[in-house]
């Protein structure tokens, strides 16, 4: 049978305990499916619509092995025991257990048929290599990074990973494994601000030089770019190499666009420049990074001088896979690659813009202020210099390609164009820059030009970490001579304290390559970390004046003295102005000057007493200076060293015997808040941990899943870990430190067993503390379950049901379950815990079938809401049966914010009125505002497609017609309903729209089928605006053909109908009035059926 375990980590409600269980209102969430990532492990984890983890089911064999879970920052990793060190050393990317960034959308899409890694090899491995190959399909060979991009289904995600790994280690040839990740794209008188018709008069248009555009594809129909391009090639999915985005056609033609529909209005920087076009990413304008590599490998083999690439993911410390590829394409092939900053504003420099040898471009606007959203930094890890440099990227209209995605939401204007931001628009002016210089000079690599570009920009009024050198000036750089090698200096970290700094220097080279010797005038400035004049003296060069003879090269020391910086830590910057011969070059500079930081050393002790070679460690800085500090250190030694700003921490640490089996002992040791503010070394003795045990009093039961975890509040920010694990057999815990403030600390154990085929136990006991438990014990007595008992219908023939059971404890956010799916229809009996306050949130799933991978799949679900079960008493639940029809209340009906309105409501609530989800054949939801068409989408009205709407009041009708087929359910299959409403703009946030439903209180059997042929009377409830006494009328009618309906009337809030006949359906229909002239109606087709 198959099962599946379940955690949960967010925040929860809670409801006060009543003899007659409190339900919570349940949330609109339970409109949505739960979504499943596969580890490279095999493991598959569950994710709920808000994405908690919410279920960890294991690959076979690795039924023994721990899972550690991690929440901070807004991402939860499910790291397992035998990768932890993988991960901590950088050689397997943290990514493939990251399932925040698995379920993303666009991850989702991109591995929709598989998980995509990047293999890199250490030398020929020949037999790695073959391995890998065998376990996975090879998508592309990456020669440059002697690496493979391979794809392997979920079913086959375990083989890859017994090709990479040998055990805790990775297997012999194999150097690093990479998520192959997502990367998308970076969103009239930009040209003459960069000085091009200068260039241009002076004969410099590009002509001759090759330059590839690796982006969204390109629309070579419109007239600016008729045979601009001479070569294409597609590393997308997509059908071909043409721009259906929008993205790639504007980004060419910014770069070599000739004008021709504009009359030359719309000029390109170099518009004499050949274009090449690789697409590399897709018609939604996201690619794969192997995909990216691979295009970049084909522009360098072509002849492209300049790549440009104006797309980007989020940076992390050490080189990712296309950092390594532009900096090797680079030194190798001498090709410049222009890539833009990223579009997300401060300290957030994209990958790969933060490769060393990439040209990363921000953008400004008309009047050289930086845009808003130009990304900036210093550099993730070493706080080097980026951006680079800084170019138009605001409001730039450029060639549309006509239909494309931007096209169509943008809208032309003039024709043939479109006006949009971001540092997309910044790159392409440096990459037709790079071309100019590049037809100026054949002989020049990436280096001179990247020089040329950097060292003749215009100052502005910024940083370098926000401008680089300034803003591009080609007019200026084509009489360049003078270039600075490097284009910036890094003085790396100095470390605290600084009373005994020593000065460092470093050589600021400079290159002549024309034919006269210069001699250059120096002066500096410089900018402490809060935008101030850093101390005189803090950088100083070693001479004002240098010599630097014609294709020579002179340097001058930069020397940097961070002792100077009294008080004042952080990123310290400066520019180097040279000036002589007619031209300036600009150099940025800049030093972390370290924070209060010290070394602290970690121990760890085994059980029997020598160091411990398997354990995992994580140290999160939360407050004070450490505030976003993270180490994940490791040494098999058992002694490990990092470096700690000054501050508070998070140490949540693991020893264990076998990382690949849990039931051979693991000691969970933490401290929940960790102070540095000294050298230190802090040892963690596994010896100090003591035994968890917790119980159930039954016997015959097997276990199943045990999950124990604690939160902790510090500052603003919540941070959580837990566990997965099979039993607490072997498990054992310890707190470290001092006590904690109190209602800062929560800690959770959790427990599951079944017994038989339709029983189960769970449990769940803690709740706030002043410190995490060193051993843990709880015998429940049955004095301290609840039974509850929950009939689970059969809405289709064939299927199975599982119901999930989560445990909230006051002042928790975490919660854990344990789902076994059982034929239905059936009832599942479940003892739960009710002491301690806690309540218990019941949910059902309907499995239809398997996936591709054979992995079962949810076709129907429903939220049964949040219940205080009192200890000692029984309960009954019933769900997933009929009448299934629309249900308003609580949270869900239909809503206004501000011009959009939508609909957060349950077409198909069960019989008891739990909200749910199901899969459907048809949706058809449509908006009218004073009898004219807004708009028509197939959002169920689960708030995923907003109508826009004007501000003003008028009358609005909204229809909507869903389907589902009789393979979900054979009863209700389809709802047809409609809302007449007045709306208006309110300033007061979110607004009810007065929307009403009608429940249909009917008893179907398990089944949803009747008797056949009898009179029945039952009761109907009006929900929403026209609840009580805001009724005004209630039609009912009833239908045995679903097309000609007969009313029937309402006696005190019920009705009497005849049932259908054997395996013949009934349909209802209600018309509803409200006091304030709002209507609905509703049609519920095949309700239930006769037996």
């Amino acid at each position: 049978m198959a099962t599946a375990a379940a955690v949960a980590l967010a925040a929860g409600m809670t409801s006060p305990a009543s003899a007659k269980p409190a339900t919570a209102p349940a949330a609109a969430s339970a409109l949505t499916a739960k979504q499943h990532v596969t580890l490279i492990t095999g493991d598959r984890v569950a994710l709920d619509a808000k994405g908690r983890v919410v279920g960890l089911q294991r690959a076979e064999g690795r039924e023994h092995i721990p899972f550690q879970v991690r929440k901070a920052a807004g991402h939860t990793l499910v790291i397992p025991a035998d990768a932890a060190r993988l991960v901590a050393s950088g050689t397997l990317d943290q990514r493939l257990f990251d399932v925040t960034e698995l379920n993303k959308a666009t991850t989702r899409k991109a591995q929709k048929n598989g998980l995509k890694v990047i293999v890199g090899y250490r030398g020929a491995a020949t037999a790695a290599k073959a391995d890998v190959r065998d376990a996975g399909t090879l998508r592309r060979s990456l020669k440059a990074l002697n690496a493979d991009a391979v794809q392997a289904p979920a079913r086959d995600t375990a083989e890859l990973w017994n090709a990479v790994t040998d055990g805790d280690t990775t297997a012999s040839g194999i150097a690093h494994v990479w998520l192959d990740g997502v990367r998308t794209a970076s969103l009239d008188k930009s040209v003459p601000q960069i000085g091009a018709p200068t260039a241009w008069k002076a004969g410099y248009t590009g002509k001759g030089v090759k330059v590839a555009v690796l982006d969204t594809g390109v629309d070579t129909s419109h007239p600016d770019l008729k045979d601009q391009v001479v070569d294409s090639k597609n590393f997308t999915p997509a059908a071909d190499a043409t721009d259906h985005f929008g993205h790639g056609t504007h980004v060419a033609s910014i770069v070599a666009g000739t004008g021709a529909k504009s009359g030359g209005k719309y000029k390109g920087v170099a518009p004499d420049a050949k274009l090449l076009n690789g697409k590399v990413l897709d018609d939604s304008g996201s690619g794969d990074d192997s995909g990216i590599i691979a295009g970049m490998e084909w522009a360098a083999a072509q002849g492209a001088s300049v790549i440009n690439l104006s797309l980007g993911g989020s940076d992390t410390p050490g080189v990712d896979p296309l950092e390594a590829e532009v900096n090797k394409l680079s030194a190798e092939k001498g090709v410049l690659f222009a890539i833009a900053a990223g579009n997300d504003g401060p300290q957030a420099i994209d990958s790969p813009g933060s490769a060393d040898a990439a040209l990363t471009v921000g953008a400004v606007d008309k009047k050289d202020k930086l845009a808003d959203f130009s990304s900036t930094g210093p550099r993730a890890g070493d706080g080097a210099v980026k951006p680079d440099v800084t170019a138009p990227g605001v409001d730039i209209t450029a060639a549309a390609a006509k239909g494309s995605v931007i096209d169509q939401e943008v809208g032309e204007k003039p024709e043939g164009y479109l006006t949009i931001s971001g540092t997309s628009m910044a790159t392409p002016h440096v990459a037709g820059a790079a071309a100019i210089l590049k037809q100026e000079h054949p002989d020049w690599g990436y280096t001179e030009l990247k020089g040329a570009l950097t060292g003749s920009t215009k100052a502005g009024k910024y940083t370098p970490f926000q401008q680089g050198s300034g803003r591009i000036q080609v007019d200026k750089a084509i009489k360049q001579s003078i270039v600075a090698d490097p284009v910036s200096v890094s003085f790396g970290v100095q470390q605290w304290p600084h009373t005994d700094d020593k000065p460092v220097t470093r050589k600021l080279t400079y290159r002549n390559l024309g034919d006269q010797d210069v001699t250059l005038t120096l002066g500096s400035t410089a900018t402490n970390p809060r935008g101030a004049a850093a101390p005189a003296g803090f950088f100083a060069l070693g001479a004002t004046k240098v010599t630097v003879p014609a294709h020579g090269r002179a340097a001058v020391g930069l020397t940097v003295d961070t002792k100077l910086g009294g008080t004042v830590d952080g990123a310290y910057s400066a520019y180097v102005t040279a000036t002589g011969g007619g031209q300036t070059v600009r150099t940025a500079a800049a030093v972390e000057r370290e924070v209060e930081s010290y070394a602290v050393t970690l121990k760890f002790i085994g059980r029997d007493g020598k160091p411990a070679p398997y354990y995992g460690a994580d140290l999160t800085g939360v407050a004070g200076l450490a505030n976003g500090a993270g180490f994940h250190p490791y040494d098999k030694s058992g002694t490990v060293k990092v470096r700690a700003p000054k501050g508070t921490y998070i140490l949540n640490t693991a020893v264990y015997r076998d990382p690949e089996d849990a039931t051979k002992g693991v000691d969970w040791i933490a401290q929940p808040k960790l102070t540095i503010g000294k050298k230190q070394t802090i040892t963690v003795d596994a010896r100090r941990a003591r035994p968890v045990d917790v119980t159930v009093p039954a016997t015959g039961l097997k276990p199943q899943f045990a999950s124990p975890g604690f939160d902790v509040t510090i500052g603003d920010g919540e941070y959580g870990y837990g566990w997965f694990l099979d039993t607490y057999k072997n498990f054992r815990t310890a707190h470290l430190g001092p006590q904690l403030p109190a209602g800062t600390l929560r800690q959770q154990w959790d427990a599951h067993w079944t017994k038989g085929t339709g029983e189960q136990y769970d449990v769940t006991s803690g709740g706030p503390v002043k410190q995490l438990a060193t051993g843990y014990t709880k015998h429940y007595r049955a004095a301290d379950l609840a039974t509850v008992k929950v009939r689970m219908g059969a809405a289709a023939h064939g299927k199975k049901g599982a119901l999930d059971a989560f445990g909230w404890l006051p002042g928790t956010s975490g919660a854990s379950s344990f789902a076994v799916p059982q034929p239905l229809p059936g009832t599942r009996t479940l003892h739960l815990s009710a002491t301690g306050g806690v309540q218990w949130e019941l949910s059902f799933s309907q499995e239809g079938g398997v996936d591709p991978d054979g992995f079962p799949v949810a076709d129907a679900g429903y939220a049964l809401g949040q219940f205080a079960f009192k200890a000692g008493r029984t309960y009954t639940r019933t769900v997933n049966t009929a009448v299934f029809g629309p249900r308003i209340g609580g949270d869900f009906g239909l809503f206004r914010d501000g011009d959009e309105i939508s609909g957060s409501l349950p077409l198909f609530a069960d019989s008891a009125g739990n909200a749910g989800y199901s899969d459907l054949t048809s949706v058809t939801t449509t908006l009218y505002r004073n009898g004219t068409k807004v708009g028509s989408n197939d959002d169920p009205l689960a708030g995923d497609q907003p109508f826009k709407v004007p501000a003003g009041d008028a009358a609005y009708r909204l229809t909507t017609s869903v389907k589902r087929s009789a393979k979900v359910a054979e009863a209700s299959t389809r709802i047809d309903a409609s809302w007449t409403f007045r709306s208006r703009q309110s300033s007061n946030g979110v607004v009810r729209l007065p929307a009403s439903t009608l429940r249909f209180g009917a008893t179907t059997g398990l089944d949803s089928r009747v008797p056949a042929g009898r009179k029945v009377t039952f009761p109907v409830t009006v929900e929403g605006a026209a609840a009580g006494r805001n009724l005004k009328s209630l039609a009912v009618y009833v239908s045995y053909d679903g097309r000609n309906f007969t009313k029937v009337d309402v006696r005190g809030g019920r009705i009497t109908v005849k049932n259908p006949a054997k395996n013949k359906a009934v349909s209802f229909r209600a018309r509803i009035t409200d006091k304030s002239g709002n209507t609905s109606t509703i049609t519920i087709h095949d309700a239930y059926y006769g037996k």
